[in-house]
């Protein structure tokens, strides 16, 4: 019997210095949130929980029909997909996917959101996919708005979706934003530029994908996703705003 290739069993390390700190000053809610003192290392198995298509609705994946209440939602109509690797390349497949996002006017579907833009009585804000063997995921939704925040001034965040990834083991878990190309909020923004490398900021941007758009209907961006490594997309800052 050949001996294990260690390469298919065991996650590289995290380089946790390249991660955003828990306390980043131009962050406000770091200030209250982070720990004060030093994290305690656990062991944690490697192997994490299946998730089983079945279990998934057939609109799941379609935020703009999941929570139709007889209308189609208000918005700019988006097709977001891409492809889920490891820090080797290789696809991961099955992995779970779920997102959550404003409506088009920057409102979440939230007792505790009282930004004063309406709700769409017809777009919940959330979803989930899986991915396919190739690690390919694809789900519909439409443009999230901006909306103020109080950080240290009047402050917008930029227009983003939350993830939340489940992968092969543990270490593959995963929650983050996607932000899209071209929004100038993106500059301004605290959480963003919580991460210094400039890299892994490009990373958290979805690209215009006009070949995968459908005519009539949906524009497309693809955004792509690394779990675990030295390529890996960055977490989100501990205790981020919605």
């Amino acid at each position: 019997m050949n001996p294990p290739d260690l390469g298919d069993l065991l996650f590289l390390p995290r380089d946790a210095s390249a991660h955003p700190p828990a306390l980043a000053t131009g962050y406000r809610s770091s200030l209250l949130r982070s720990p004060r003192q030093a994290l305690v290392a656990i062991e944690a198995p490697l192997v994490a929980p299946r998730f089983r298509r079945e279990d998934l609705g057939p609109l799941d994946h379609d935020l703009l029909r999941n929570s139709s209440q007889g209308g189609l939602p208000i918005g700019e109509r988006l097709i977001v997909h891409g492809f889920v690797r490891d820090e080797q390349g290789r696809p991961v497949p099955n992995a779970l996917i779920e997102v959550w996002q404003a409506n088009a006017g920057g409102r979440y579907r939230h007792q505790r959101d009282q930004y004063l833009a309406p709700l769409d009585p017809n777009f919940g804000g959330c979803g989930r996919v899986m991915t396919d063997a190739s690690g390919h995921y694809f789900f519909r939704t439409l443009r999230p708005g901006a909306y103020p925040w109080p950080n240290h001034r009047a402050e917008w965040r930029p227009a983003h979706i939350h993830f939340s990834l489940n992968g092969e083991g543990w270490a593959q878990r995963l929650v983050t934003q996607m932000y899209f190309e071209g929004d100038p909020l993106i500059a301004r923004c605290p959480i963003v530029h919580s991460i210094a490398d400039e890299d892994q900021i490009r990373g958290l941007i979805a690209q215009a994908d006009p070949g995968a758009d459908e005519a009539m209907d949906s524009r497309a961006y693809r955004w792509d996703i690394t779990l675990r490594g030295r390529r890996a997309t960055r977490f989100e800052a501990p205790g981020a705003h919605p």
